[in-house]
């Protein structure tokens, strides 16, 4: 079957990015078709629910998701050594996330976005999406197309684009157990290429999870045993690193995950995933104003989100790579180091949880912060070092 009716827009996904963009492009007037392959937005739950305050804010909802307020966090190395600070002020939320992208969902529907769930696109061409859903089959007639459905990005795939280098595994268990409601853990040695965590995510409850590249499972049945002698929640998902090379072409833009876009020194994804969804609403009333969705009107989207968080991204990925060649014993004694009060109120003042290079250039004028990392003589670290000093001065 063949609908009719011509969209400026369709948005694949009514994830926090999808739906952010959904009600940019409506709230500007143009006619939008949000589809999402779930029954719910939000499900299934596959993310930490850790947002920092400005995330949380870009999504411009309510407090209803909230479950926690943090104000720091505890980082935990391997033999015990412990780096813990604590901001006195919110940093972060802890969100419900199915209540917030039903929140998000909401907004989008009342500017005027149409949405369709359980229906997912399994053919695209320029102009036009194919959809298999509660409706049957059916052929969606769009002037271009936002594609922010998630990691796994159908739409890339059926467009031949290229995708992000790389892929995290990640598991997480939501789990009865008391902590400290303020402060998120991090242990750093529990997942040697990435980290774990236990969020704390309300009373008497925590989601316990990491990510990492390799032996993921067994990294967390080993790390995560002590807290699952019952589960409420566990889930798995994946969290690509790295933009594509590319995040525009055949009348599409590419915004949140589907592009790569998540920070690769948490792996959050919320804040620029909805940042670049409202710089691909304004591409969009752009190029249906001027009726051209070329590719050399598309690229002003990517121009956008790289002068926004592009550097912070790039200089992420440098990061993740500098921290694959550093070995356990080497976190133990940056931790130890770190925990010195005059670094820790380095944290406290420049940390930011989505611009995380300020504070990383910060901490490298600290003489004794670079003497930490005198034992590594890896050539990534190295040469991560040297730009990141020159940065720095």
């Amino acid at each position: 079957m063949i609908s009719w009716k011509m969209y400026d827009v369709a948005i694949v996904g009514a994830g926090p990015a999808g739906s952010a963009a959904a009600r940019a492009c409506a709230g500007a007037g143009l006619s939008t078709l949000c589809i999402e392959e779930h029954a719910s937005p939000g499900l299934p739950v596959q993310c930490a629910g850790l947002l920092s305050v400005d995330a949380f804010e870009e999504c411009r909802v309510s407090e209803r998701s909230v479950l926690n307020r943090v104000r720091g966090a505890r980082v935990i190395s391997e033999s015990g050594a412990e780096l813990s600070f604590d901001a006195g002020t919110t940093k972060g939320y802890i969100v419900d996330r199915t209540a917030l992208d039903a929140e998000m969902v909401m907004a989008a529907a009342a500017a005027g976005a149409e949405f369709r769930l359980k229906t997912a696109v399994v053919g695209v061409e320029e102009g036009r999406l194919v959809t298999l859903g509660v409706r049957g089959r059916e052929e969606v007639a769009a002037r271009m197309v936002i594609a922010a459905d998630g990691s796994r990005s159908g739409v890339a795939r059926m467009l031949g684009m290229a995708r992000p280098p790389v892929f995290l595994s990640g598991i997480q268990a939501e789990v009865p157990l008391e902590r400290e409601r303020h402060l998120v853990e991090i242990h750093p040695n529990a997942a040697p290429q990435f980290f774990a965590w236990v969020i704390p995510a309300g009373a008497g409850r925590a989601r316990v999870g990491m990510c990492g590249t390799e032996n993921v499972r067994e990294n967390f049945f080993r790390f995560a045993r002590p807290y699952l002698s019952s589960v409420t929640h566990l889930v798995t998902g994946a969290i690509p690193l790295g933009t594509m090379p590319q995040t525009y072409g055949h009348r599409t833009l590419f915004v949140g995950d589907a592009a790569g876009m998540a920070k690769p020194t948490s792996g959050g994804g919320v804040y620029t995933g909805v940042r670049a969804a409202r710089h691909a609403a304004a591409v969009a009333v752009s190029c249906c104003e001027s009726d051209d969705f070329s590719d050399r009107a598309l690229a002003d989207y990517e121009r956008r989100w790289k002068e926004d968080f592009g550097r912070e991204l790039a200089q992420g990925m440098k990061f993740f790579r500098f921290r694959q060649e550093i070995a356990p014993a080497q976190v133990d004694r940056l931790i130890a180091v770190m925990a010195d009060p005059e670094i820790t109120d380095l944290i406290v003042r420049y940390g930011d949880m989505d611009r995380p290079d300020v504070l990383i250039r910060h901490l490298l004028t600290k003489k004794k912060i670079l003497m930490s990392f005198g034992i590594i003589a890896a050539p990534t670290v190295r040469a991560f070092l040297k730009e990141m000093i020159r940065d720095a001065n």
